[in-house]
């Protein structure tokens, strides 16, 4: 590993088995509130409790495939100038307890989310068994790498409409899809060229080059875009003025991927939810398009 990929991580107070489920990372999981925020129902009581309860469950279950795949990645990890310093791979935390605790979060998590809705249980059922084929054998295969990372996510919106019984639009799904394709693929190039000449430590990049990492993104944010903008012109989500408040809307979205891209584009973008943490532009274009859209889909 070279001097320069040494990084610097602050201290933490967390218990090693609560930062080895990553609760940093548990803000991916507010994705299962964006199809009730679409349909326009997420504030109605009864379906803000179910979204805050499968909520909850993916936190669990999302802790139980982060715990398992570091362990069977710990080797690998301590290769890594950031990961080496989690808790299993640094030696915080013993593998075998992180079994145990994997176990615990995972029953709780599968068993809440069926206490919720039974299409949401089998959502979660379906997240960890493609997880675990992951972890297992379908990291290692090119593009399929990409897209079971991907499935993570759209899994995460599908999560909401199952548990708050909503039916999901093409739109939606398609949104969804490619801009879960979008992050991910922007995670695999900014990890290769944060890492350079050491990027051969994580097995997952070995098959990638940048110039085929930039074309999956790039494509999959354009993908991303025509489908918001279709569902945006179909749906003009028009108020008393007859303002096209989900036209509107586009701005802001455009604003927002390119921002990422950005993020992507300079390395900054291997850990997405860092990026939603850290940076504050994406924040305040995030917030004028979550007002933008709100206003077209409550007022």
């Amino acid at each position: 590993m070279s001097q320069s990929a040494e990084v610097a991580v602050r201290p933490s107070r967390l218990p090693a088995a609560i930062r080895a489920m990553r609760p940093r990372q548990w803000v991916k999981n507010v994705l299962v509130g964006t199809a009730p925020l679409a349909a326009g129902n997420l504030f109605h009581v009864d379906v803000l409790a179910r979204v805050a309860l499968a909520f909850v469950a993916f936190c669990l279950v999302s802790a139980t495939v982060y715990l398992v795949n570091d362990v069977r990645d710990v080797e690998e990890d301590r290769q890594h100038p950031k990961k080496r310093f989690r808790p299993i791979a640094a030696g915080e935390l013993r593998p075998q307890a992180a079994v145990v605790l994997a176990v615990l979060t995972g029953v709780l998590g599968l068993g809440l989310a069926f206490a919720v809705a039974v299409p949401l249980g089998i959502t979660l059922l379906v997240y960890v068994a493609l997880q675990m084929l992951y972890s297992a054998f379908l990291k290692h295969l090119p593009v399929v790498d990409l897209a079971m990372v991907a499935s993570g996510f759209l899994l995460r919106a599908i999560a909401g409409g199952a548990a708050a019984h909503i039916v999901l639009s093409q739109w939606f799904l398609l949104v969804a899809a490619f801009g879960s394709f979008f992050m991910v693929a922007g995670k695999r190039y900014s990890e290769m060229k944060a890492l350079g000449s050491d990027a051969g430590t994580r097995k997952s990049l070995t098959r990638y080059s940048e110039s085929y990492l930039r074309f999956a993104w790039m494509l999959s944010a354009v993908m991303v875009l025509i489908s918001y903008s279709l569902w945006a012109f179909e749906n003009p989500g028009e108020n008393a003025l007859g303002i096209p408040w989900t036209a509107i809307s586009i701005a802001p979205f455009t604003l927002g991927l390119l921002q990422y891209a950005l993020e992507v584009d300079s390395g900054s973008a291997g850990e997405p939810e860092e990026v939603v943490l850290h940076d504050h532009v994406l924040q305040g274009i995030g917030l004028v398009w979550l007002v933008t859209i709100s206003v077209a889909v409550f007022l």
